[in-house]
């Protein structure tokens, strides 16, 4: 695993040193690519570059004076595509980062070879931390929303190794950031259906990869499922399936990119 800043966002880099065969990873709401270091440092995986970056207000890179609203992640993220990357690239978002991967897939059609969903938002359901964000006013939640949130994911971690990992991040995140990105994850899974719609009408190759049962909700797995959107399913699982299940995880990721390599 490779570290370094790449216009004041924090990189991480595993795999081929060259620009083909790139996989963008995206995290979620709060999270940082801290998550994903474990599963990429596979051998298996290796044969793909993997860039990993933290989005502003996440993990390593700065907080910012203005938070980016989720399409604003999907346009910067697409400059850093068009920097690194020689050519189309996978998009691997998990949870927040599956909605801002497909936003990235319909705003630069081009720089997108495929796009696997992990557990991303698609009904009311799967707003578990959102949610809790967005039921309070932002100066509610700088003001000790956001610590109590974090209060609870430390102490769901004492059982739970990936809610370990996701309180690691949250100590890094902006709370600001994480309340407008909470607030437009609800608004945006509030729209019944139309997250798989959108995922479903992309014109490039695309999966969800779903946890089960603790994964993404029944709601979202029936809106997927009319949507015909491919799902494969990794279980036991929970919201973190590449945490939780490394090894089927990784057998699903291959799947895929065997196809579109």
């Amino acid at each position: 695993m490779r570290h370094a800043l790449h216009h004041d966002i924090f990189l991480r880099q595993f795999g081929r040193t060259d620009g083909q065969r790139t996989v963008l990873w995206i995290h979620g709401l709060g999270e940082s690519g801290l998550g994903f270091e474990r599963l990429l440092e596979r051998s298996d995986l290796a044969d793909w570059r993997h860039l990993v970056p933290d989005l502003p207000g996440y993990g390593r890179t700065a907080w910012p004076t203005v938070p980016l609203s989720l399409a604003g992640q999907a346009d910067l993220l697409a400059d850093l595509c068009s920097d690194l990357a020689a050519g189309p690239v996978v998009l691997a978002g998990h949870s927040m980062g599956g909605v801002t991967a497909l936003l990235l897939a319909e705003r630069h059609r081009s720089l997108v070879r495929g796009v696997i969903d992990i557990d991303g938002n698609k009904s009311p359901g799967d707003c578990t931390f959102s949610s809790k964000a967005a039921a309070m006013p932002v100066a509610e939640f700088v003001d000790g929303g956001f610590d109590a949130l974090r209060e609870k994911v430390y102490a769901a971690g004492v059982d739970d190794p990936a809610q370990r990992g996701y309180f690691a991040s949250l100590c890094q995140a902006d709370p600001v950031t994480y309340h407008l990105n909470g607030e437009e994850l609800v608004t945006m899974s509030a729209k019944t259906g139309d997250l798989a719609l959108r995922l479903a009408a992309l014109s490039c190759p695309r999966v969800y990869i779903a946890g089960a049962p603790g994964g993404a909700s029944a709601e979202s797995r029936r809106m997927l499922d009319e949507a015909r959107v491919p799902v494969l399913e990794v279980a036991p699982s929970g919201h973190w399936p590449f945490v939780d299940q490394p090894d089927l995880f990784a057998a699903a990721l291959r799947e895929f990119l065997d196809e579109v390599r």
